[in-house]
C-alpha cells in the first residue's frame, strides 16, 4: 500500500474532497486490488452467466460489526467482518463470492489500525476466496462511534437441489456442531482484560463455506445448517425448534468445551450455549446420515472437533431441553437480555 500522509483520521477523510479520494485511493482501494473496486464506480457490476452457472438462486446478506476491543486473539474487527459474512452465505449452502465494505471511522482513529484492519479483510478474502467489490467510507466526529465499525454485505449462489432451512428440522434428525463452544466471548473477555485469567483463548473465527460444502457431499439433504453467534447455541436451538414446531434435546456431556473456556464460565456465572462463537455452526441433519456427515466434519480443519449434541424430538414443539451432567433435565431459553455487550 502507498499509504497516506496523515498520522490518524481526520473529518477531511469524510468529506468528500482531496483527503478522502487520498484515503480511498492510497489506502483502500490497494488493499483489496480487484478490478471491479479499482474501477472507482458508484456500485460494482457483476455477469449474470457466471452467477447462473453456479446455481440457480442468489443468496444476499448483510451485518454490522461492533466489536470492543478492534483486535484480539484470533483475529480483529476485519476478520470478523470477513467471515461472519461469509458464513450467513455458507449456512444456506451458498457459495459465498462477492462482499462490500462500508467503514463508519471516528476522528482520531490511529492511521496504522486502520490499515491493520483492512489488510485482515484483505488476506481473510482471498482465503475465503471471496472479492470485496463495492464500499463506502464515512468519518464520524470523535465520540460519536467507537474509534471504528465495518458493515460488510455478501452475495452468493446456492446450488440447484440444496435446500437448507430453519423450517426442515424433524423428529429423530440428529444435532451436530463443529466444534468447541464459546472461545470467541471468552477471546473477547481476555481482550478487555476483564478477566483475572492466566490462559490464552484465541477467537474461533473462521470461514465455514468450506466445512458446508464437504457436509453436503456427505449428505445432500441437510435440514438445517445456522451459525452459532450472538445468543450462542442456545439461540439458534430455540430458533429452529420454533421454526420447525419441534423440540429440541440437548445432552451437557456432550457439549465440546475447552477447559479455559469451562473455567471462565463458571468464574463468572455464564452459560456456554448461549456464549457467542464465530467460526461455530449447527447442524441437524437426517439420523440416517449422521455418521457420514460428524466423519466428514471431523476431516475438514474447521470441523475438526465435531461432534453431536443432541437430537431432534416431537415434544415439547418449541422448546429445547438439556441433559444435566447430574441427571437432571432444563429448559434452555431464549436469551434474555445480554451476557456480553459488543461482543461482535
Amino acid at each position: 500500500m502507498g499509504g497516506i500522509r496523515d498520522a490518524s483520521i481526520t473529518l477531511a477523510h469524510g468529506s468528500g474532497g482531496r483527503a478522502m479520494h487520498e484515503l480511498i485511493e492510497r489506502l483502500i482501494v490497494p488493499a483489496f486490488d480487484n478490478p471491479w473496486l479499482g474501477s472507482l464506480e458508484d456500485q460494482a457490476r457483476i455477469g449474470l452467466a457466471g452467477l447462473l452457472a453456479r446455481g440457480d438462486r442468489l443468496a444476499f446478506t448483510t451485518d454490522s460489526y461492533v466489536v470492543s476491543p478492534l483486535f484480539f486473539a484470533g483475529g480483529d474487527i476485519g476478520t470478523l467482518a470477513v467471515c461472519g459474512t461469509v458464513n450467513d452465505l455458507a449456512v444456506a449452502g451458498a457459495q459465498p463470492l462477492y462482499l462490500s465494505c462500508g467503514l463508519v471511522i471516528e476522528e482520531g482513529l490511529p492511521t496504522h489500525e486502520l490499515e491493520r484492519v483492512l489488510a485482515s479483510m484483505a488476506e481473510q478474502a482471498r482465503a475465503a476466496g471471496v472479492v470485496v467489490v463495492t464500499g463506502d467510507t464515512k468519518v464520524v466526529q470523535r465520540g460519536a462511534a467507537d474509534r471504528l465499525f465495518v458493515n460488510t454485505s455478501g452475495l452468493g449462489v446456492v446450488p440447484a437441489g440444496v435446500d437448507i432451512a430453519a423450517t426442515r428440522a424433524r423428529p429423530g434428525d440428529v444435532v451436530l456442531v463443529n466444534g468447541p463452544l464459546g472461545d470467541h466471548a471468552v477471546a473477547i473477555l481476555l481482550a478487555r482484560n476483564e478477566l483475572d485469567l492466566h490462559a490464552t483463548v484465541a477467537s474461533d473465527c473462521q470461514p465455514l463455506h468450506g466445512l458446508v460444502q464437504a457436509m453436503l457431499a456427505a449428505c445432500a439433504d441437510l435440514h438445517c445448517v445456522r451459525d452459532a453467534t450472538r445468543g450462542g447455541v442456545a439461540t439458534v436451538l430455540n430458533e429452529l425448534a420454533v421454526s420447525s414446531c419441534v423440540g429440541v434435546r440437548v445432552h451437557e456431556s456432550a457439549l465440546p468445551v475447552r477447559d479455559e473456556v469451562r473455567g471462565a464460565c463458571e468464574i463468572l456465572g455464564l452459560d456456554v450455549l448461549y456464549m457467542a462463537n464465530e467460526g461455530k455452526l449447527v447442524a441437524v441433519v437426517p439420523r440416517t446420515h449422521a455418521d457420514a456427515v460428524l466423519a466428514a466434519m471431523r476431516a475438514h480443519p474447521a470441523g475438526a472437533g465435531a461432534a453431536v449434541i443432541g437430537e431432534i424430538v416431537a415434544e415439547p414443539a418449541g422448546s429445547v431441553l438439556l441433559d444435566t451432567l447430574f441427571g437432571g433435565q432444563r429448559v434452555v431459553d431464549m436469551l434474555v437480555g445480554e451476557q456480553l455487550p459488543r461482543i461482535c
